[in-house]
């Protein structure tokens, strides 16, 4: 079937699952189709843009017949914004559709059989949850990327947004337009403002703004502070980062607190933790302080463990283990990262704990040769998953149970593999939804020392 088909030709298929990506996946007479538009359940027209040896390549015609789990997806912009891969889908199904995905990367890619793996704990609301947003700006939109491009949805509202967010970007809008400051234009490297970033704190309220310019000075600054304290009372932070370089990274090195002060606090529980401009903090607190309320049930901690968080960053999970812990190291390769995190640590008048600045493939085996082994240690790693070097030498100093937190359910799975056939047990894994509407999943997973470590 596949060898006749090419591009061009228009087929009916029905969307059986979505990829990771976004994109609908359809099976039409063996020959797997993955294609941009619809959802789970929609039976479609497709036309073939692209033919590959095992695969092809779609994009939806028409929705012939609407599936039964599809919804409005309360976003106007949503068929083009590359942000949320899941809006049109009922959120039940998008809960059903994650704890799949994670089932299914542990077995296939993990090679684990027989693992448990709750189903995910999914948000009372799935709306307004961002603390933070990031919004490009060129010559003539704010918004968000295209899918798949690097062109500017103009966007006025998002639904995941905080309120306080989405007023921030529109006066600034308003402004560039009162004053005709310019937009940054990439082709050129010329103008003013390239991004806008909103920080808010859900507890308090407290917000900071960052303009993010292409020039030492930011025109009317005086102007757009009266402008954003006026609309917004909570704003306690404006500062401009300075960002001349020809790049995508969206802060430059340098800050001007323009209003306020140079970091808002925020919380998850009662822990407190000063936000710059510059700090990761995880978007969506609710749900994260569930995420971690259950990586300290799976550490199990009694009050006299040794514990390492690695890839600690701000010191999030670090500060969360340090109250019931002996004493915890924490290792993040980002400076910055580490003095907000001893900053965090004295705010919170926490004291067992230490941090130490490096890669955690050199740190962690440089602190186990000094003899410091842990009970057990919890990882927090990017997306792309553990070096072999940093598993390697939880291999070697054998602690009772590794807490695994992971944003990328297939480089978890890898990294389980490995573990496994180390000597730990997978033990269990909770999904939590901390992305709701787009495709991301968070996991935290236990692991226990199986006794056969080394052997």
């Amino acid at each position: 079937m596949s060898e006749i088909i090419k591009r061009g030709t228009i087929l009916d298929g029905e969307i059986i699952d979505i990829t990771h990506e976004g994109k609908g996946v359809a099976k039409i007479n063996g020959l797997t189709v993955f294609i941009d538009g619809g959802t789970i359940g929609d039976i479609v027209k497709i036309k073939i843009s692209e033919m590959k040896k095992r695969f092809a390549l779609g994009k939806v015609l028409e929705i012939v017949k609407p599936s039964v789990y599809r919804v409005d997806s309360l976003c106007k912009v949503s068929e083009n914004c590359g942000g949320c891969q899941l809006r049109d889908l009922k959120y039940e199904k998008q809960l059903e559709l994650k704890t799949n995905k994670v089932i299914n990367d542990i077995e296939k890619i993990g090679k684990l059989k027989n693992v448990i793996v709750h189903n995910i704990i999914g948000m009372e609301d799935p709306l307004r949850y961002r603390n933070k947003v990031q919004v490009p700006v060129d010559e003539n939109h704010i918004g968000f990327y295209k899918k798949e491009s690097h062109n500017i949805v103009d966007t006025d509202e998002c639904i995941i947004q905080h309120e306080l967010s989405e007023k921030a970007i529109n006066i600034v809008r308003e402004f560039m337009k009162k004053f005709n400051v310019s937009g940054y234009n990439r082709k050129t490297a010329e103008g003013n403002i390239r991004h806008v970033i909103t920080k808010v704190s859900f507890k308090t309220k407290d917000t900071m703004i960052i303009i993010v310019t292409n020039t030492k000075r930011l025109p009317y600054y005086e102007e757009l502070i009266d402008m954003l304290k006026k609309e917004i009372p909570s704003v306690k932070s404006i500062v401009q980062n300075i960002n001349k370089n020809k790049t995508n990274l969206v802060l430059g090195d340098k800050n001007k607190v323009l209003y306020g002060d140079e970091k808002i606090i925020d919380y998850i529980g009662a822990l407190k933790f000063n936000i710059s401009p510059q700090s990761f903090f995880q978007i969506n607190s609710i749900q994260t302080e569930i995420l971690y309320k259950k990586a300290l049930e799976y550490a199990d901690l009694k009050g006299k463990e040794t514990v390492y968080d690695i890839y600690c960053g701000i010191g999030t999970i670090s500060l969360f283990l340090a109250q019931k812990a002996k004493k915890v190291y924490g290792i993040e390769v980002i400076s910055e990262a580490i003095e907000d995190a001893k900053e965090n640590a004295e705010l919170n008048g926490i004291e067992n704990v230490e941090f130490y600045e490096g890669t955690a493939e050199t740190v962690l085996p440089e602190l186990y040769k000094e003899g410091i082994k842990a009970d057990v240690i919890v990882l927090d790693p990017p997306r792309k998953g553990c070096e072999k070097e940093v598993l390697d030498t939880i291999v070697s100093m054998k602690p009772e149970r590794v807490v695994y937190v992971s944003c990328n359910p297939s480089t978890l799975a890898r990294d389980l593999n490995y573990l496994s056939n180390k000597g730990f047990l997978v033990k269990e894994v909770q999904p939590v939804d901390v992305f709701a509407g787009s495709m991301h999943v968070e996991c935290v997973v236990l692991l226990v020392n199986s006794g056969q470590v080394g052997k």
